[in-house]
């Protein structure tokens, strides 16, 4: 499921970020609650609610008048109200991450080839990383291994005037009366962007378009005069990121909820889809880490890529534990630079920026993610709506908050984008905490391969090479 700081005199000081992000959503406040953490309680929730949905339906039958009543009148709403309230904050959240994300790398006039190198590597890696998770939602398709039966009953509750949904929100389909660039044009840049966001389900293309110009708009402007600007879209990112928190706290609940209303009806046939979902979303994480990184670090950054595992080890373990790329920020700066060499000054750019804008792992998560509900579903994607999908994908990648299921929000709001009823969405918030570990190992991981490859590129030496900053092996 899903960072960066504009100002410099953070982004210089490792031990700022160290102390002010913690490890899960729960450790973010003073006032964090004692016992059992939340993702423990969101996997719990998982588990009684299949039970108990799975007892029901056996005990009762899937038809039975007090179980429907049951599931429309208290599981549904506690279920909708949850995916409601993220729906709300995904917006300001989206707009302000985007805007910092881009406008925090500084005046892009004076990175120069840095900034150009570190930019170009993260969107042809993000998008090799997105057309794998299509590629593979596509030919293992997940949200297809149901029984025919349990298939119908899903298209049935989910499915009902979806495509009609998605033709009226105009999602890469267009019409084939307009020339393709003039269609291209009005699907990505918005002629108005109040509009953009004005209706029940945003045009999320719009508003991310609005958010990178602005963003980008800001880095050419005079810091003096664009600081306030940015202050407010920092403290709307801070504030949108708490407002998540607070919301995830009925996480448990909403959990226990949605599973209940979906095994009740579609028994355990559904959990093994979801098994199959897990095994998609692995596969790709895996291919793109063990394969593409690999390839990275060998031909790019000519360093072996069992030597470069090796060495940043303590950085993966990290990001698998915290699941967070802000977390585990401080760790990786310091391993970058004493293990592997990449010197101080593309280090702290590459790998700050690298923090939100090169989340390669999130941005495969997502787009395997939303094809795999869309086929539960029943929502057949066209290929120019899977293209949408994997732009959407990774945009969301620069857009996701750096915190545990900090994608969640935005996949909710893809999903109603593309007219997928949002509250599927419950269906993998239970598996959601283990994938998100996984994927945060990839972002960080991809982070340092960047940063790798830009100081490669710009005549660096690395590991133990003379000349390098690097520590000898035995100090590795």
């Amino acid at each position: 499921m899903d960072e960066q700081r504009p100002d410099d005199a953070r982004r210089g000081d490792p031990d700022a970020w160290e102390r002010e992000m913690t490890t899960d959503l729960d450790d973010r406040t003073d006032d964090r609650p004692r016992g059992m953490p939340l993702h423990t309680r969101i996997v719990l929730g998982l588990v009684l609610g299949a039970a108990t949905g799975l007892a029901a339906s056996a005990l009762l039958g899937p038809d039975d008048p007090r179980l429907a009543w049951t599931v429309r009148n208290i599981a549904q709403p506690i279920g909708g109200l949850f995916v409601r309230l993220l729906l709300m904050v995904v917006i300001p959240l989206v707009f302000s991450a985007l805007v910092v994300g881009v406008a925090g790398v500084g005046d892009i006039r004076k990175l120069g080839r840095v900034g150009a190198k570190a930019f170009g590597y993260t969107l042809v890696v993000s998008a090799i990383s997105v057309a794998i998770g299509l590629t593979l939602a596509n030919t293992i398709r997940p949200g297809e291994r149901v029984s025919a039966q349990t298939a119908a009953a899903l298209e049935a509750r989910y499915g009902e005037q979806a495509q009609a949904r998605v033709e009226a929100a105009g999602i890469g389909e267009g019409g084939a009366k307009k020339a393709p660039l003039t269609e291209a044009v009005e699907t990505l840049i918005p002629a108005n962007p109040v509009a953009a966001i004005a209706g029940e389900t945003p045009n999320l293309l719009h508003l991310m378009f609005f958010a990178l110009a602005l963003g980008v708009a800001a880095t050419l402007v005079k810091a003096s005069v664009v600081a306030p600007f940015l202050r407010v879209m920092d403290s709307l990112f801070e504030i949108s990121v708490k407002l998540i928190e607070i919301i995830m706290k009925m996480a448990p609940y909403a959990v226990f909820a949605l599973l209940f209303a979906n095994t009740a009806g579609f028994g355990l046939d559904l959990l093994a889809t979801l098994a199959w979902f897990m095994l998609t979303v692995l596969l790709g994480l895996g291919i793109q880490m063990f394969g593409v990184y690999s390839l990275s670090v060998r031909l790019l950054s000519k360093m072996s890529p069992v030597e470069f595992f090796r060495r940043i080890k303590t950085v993966l373990l990290t990001a698998f534990s915290t699941s967070s790329s802000n977390a585990t920020l401080p760790t990786a700066l310091r391993v970058s630079e004493q293990n592997l060499g990449v010197p101080p000054q593309i280090n702290s750019f590459v790998l700050t920026v690298g923090a939100t804008a090169n989340q390669n792992g999130t941005a495969l998560y997502e787009g395997v993610t939303v094809l795999f509900l869309a086929q539960i579903a029943g929502v057949d994607l066209s290929l120019a709506q899977q293209v949408t999908v994997a732009y959407l994908a990774i945009l969301g990648g620069i857009g996701t908050a750096g915190v545990p299921s900090g994608s969640i929000p935005f996949i909710i709001l893809v999903l109603s984008t593309i007219g997928v009823n949002p509250a599927l969405i419950g269906i993998i918030l239970g598996v959601d905490r283990i994938l998100d570990m996984c994927r945060t190992t990839l972002n960080v991981a991809g982070d340092i391969t960047a940063a790798t490859y830009v100081a490669r590129s710009e005549g660096h030496p690395l590991l133990d090479e003379p000349g390098s900053v690097a520590l000898p092996r035995a100090a590795v």
